[in-house]
């Protein structure tokens, strides 16, 4: 792979603690602020130019969101598109005003290998700008589109240190047809990069016979057995000791979202399970310590957020 430090074996790598008694784990909790019109599987039968003139359902479901985390005491990084904080800032200042902490997820939700340096450039600069002006809190932490900071895209990490971002949380450590870099560090590690060094926080992965297999949220806590995110994060917590970063979007806990004409498996992987992911939420934070990105890993001086 070239390009930059993302292997498993890379030295900065986070280094298992010893001589201390166990740390309380504290998972992170985040979310993608997009309308269910703007994910990338769309983009074939939904035009950006037509996205002010849909039934735009994100500002509630980020509220229900926003209740249910305070119901549980949780905060939440929240990514929000910049689209989105333009067209609904009272949201953006609605979810600062609580306590989470507002990150990046980019201006128009355009996957990162399909941009330019330049593009990206534009795009991550415009949305910076707009949500630190509405939300009044400097924004640090980026997440792309669909987590498509892949080996084609690594590049996409010296923009964002040169661009003031203090982390990344945009690379998936799986085998998927539209991401992910397998071989990639499966915990919260510093990169070092031609332009700096950036925290990335990747999405997370239980190993098991060589293979990562994804516990991160989304799609995989719709579709597959509860059980299977509870099995997943206990491991990670309690025999590596590391924290998960779960995450969602606003859309999956509205099963009565307009229905797109798309093809049989993204049908699959965006209407399946929506109308059990509010509930399997609700277990999920009785179940585990959630906190903010910038919160959930402050007990690691090196990740200076």
């Amino acid at each position: 792979m070239n390009g930059g430090c993302v292997s498993e074996k890379c030295e900065h790598a986070p280094r298992k603690m010893s001589g201390a008694a166990p740390r309380e784990i504290v998972n992170a909790m985040t979310v993608d602020v997009e309308d269910y019109f703007q994910v990338s599987a769309f983009d074939r039968v939904v035009s950006r130019a037509s996205w002010g003139e849909r039934d735009s359902r994100v500002v509630a479901n980020t509220r229900r969101l926003l209740e249910l985390f305070a119901r549980f005491d949780v905060r939440a990084t929240f990514f929000v598109l910049g689209w989105t904080a333009a067209h609904a800032p009272e949201l953006v200042r609605q979810i600062a005003g609580a306590g989470h902490e507002i990150a990046c997820h980019s201006y128009h939700h355009q996957l990162l290998y399909t941009l330019t340096p330049k593009q990206f450039r534009e795009d991550i600069r415009e949305a910076k700008c707009t949500l630190e002006q509405i939300a009044g809190q400097v924004v640090v932490g980026f997440r792309a589109p669909s987590y498509s900071v892949t080996p084609s895209s690594l590049w996409a990490l010296d923009v964002l240190i040169e661009e003031g971002y203090a982390y990344d949380a945009s690379i998936f450590p799986v085998h998927h047809d539209r991401y992910g870099i397998p071989d990639a560090a499966r915990h919260p590690h510093v990169l070092t990069r031609p332009s700096g060094a950036l925290l990335e926080i990747p999405a997370s992965t239980v190993r098991l016979g060589g293979v990562n297999l994804p516990i991160a949220g989304g799609g995989y806590f719709r579709l597959l057995p509860y059980a299977w995110t509870r099995w997943g994060i206990r491991r990670v917590n309690r025999l590596e000791r590391e924290p998960v970063v779960f995450y969602l979007h606003p859309w999956e806990i509205d099963p009565e979202q307009p229905r797109l004409p798309v093809g049989v498996q993204t049908r699959l992987r965006h209407y399946g399970g929506l109308s059990r992911t509010a509930g399997r939420l609700g277990r999920l934070l009785r179940d585990f310590k959630f906190d903010s990105i910038s919160s959930a890993l402050s007990f690691r001086p090196s990740f200076n957020l």
